[in-house]
């Protein structure tokens, strides 16, 4: 039976798909087959088939078997704003069942090792009342927690973690992403959080650039999440 993990982080671009890629790299690495989805992207580029997403695109270069775009994000929005606004402005109700029957459909593969991203932190808004989480509720995973190494991180990792605990969610695994590679007490900052966060680390990933998969996969671990 394989492994399927959601992943969401401490904010917006703090690195949730360069750790993604990364651990997607590493189970390709341990002869894992894996997957991968992205239900709900917005900042997309027009191509001739159609919108294309950068984030979903990259996880796609590590599924393995290889998956068909339009499964791994179904949901591809123009404007790189707010996902929920996006979705407002283009006329689509984003509902949590559609998103859940459209990730399921990538479960269904049944790959070693399956990682759903999210859209910028763990409360982005869907509509109404509705958020994202309640997708990662609706499907029942265990999270993946990227926390944006920078100033003001231990607040939000800790408040994250506890609203994916409040939400009845087994927090998996965390990893640190160097987003600012000045960070004073990085060490510190890096000691509290293995302190303060009950689940494992999964990997402290540097100041990359560039940060592709391969680069990143060195500094995450699978140990904890899969067997071998």
């Amino acid at each position: 039976m394989g492994h399927a993990f959601f992943v969401t982080g401490t904010d917006t671009d703090i690195g949730k798909t360069t750790v993604a890629a990364g651990l997607l790299h590493v189970a390709r690495r341990q002869g894992l087959s894996t997957a991968a989805a992205k239900p709900l992207a917005s900042g997309c580029q027009a191509s001739a088939e159609g919108l294309r997403n950068a984030d979903a695109l990259a996880l796609q270069a590590e599924c393995d078997p290889p998956l068909p775009y339009a499964l791994i994000n179904p949901y591809a929005f123009e404007p790189a704003i707010a996902p929920h606004v996006a979705a407002r402005e283009a006329g689509v109700d984003l509902d949590v069942t559609q998103l859940a029957a459209a990730v399921q459909r990538v479960l269904a593969h049944g790959a070693d090792f399956t990682l759903v991203e999210g859209a910028g932190g763990w409360r982005v808004p869907l509509s109404g009342e509705v958020y994202l989480s309640d997708l990662a509720v609706a499907l029942r995973l265990p999270v993946i927690l990227v926390v944006g190494m920078r100033l003001g991180c231990l607040n939000h990792a800790l408040l994250t973690a506890q609203a994916i605990r409040a939400d009845g969610l087994h927090l998996a695994g965390w990893v640190a992403n160097q987003v600012d590679p000045h960070m004073p007490r990085q060490a510190e900052n890096l000691q509290d959080l293995r302190a303060r966060l009950d689940a494992p680390c999964l990997g402290w990933v540097p100041h990359l650039a560039p940060a592709d998969a391969a680069q990143v996969a060195q500094h995450l671990r699978l140990e904890g999440l899969v067997e071998r």
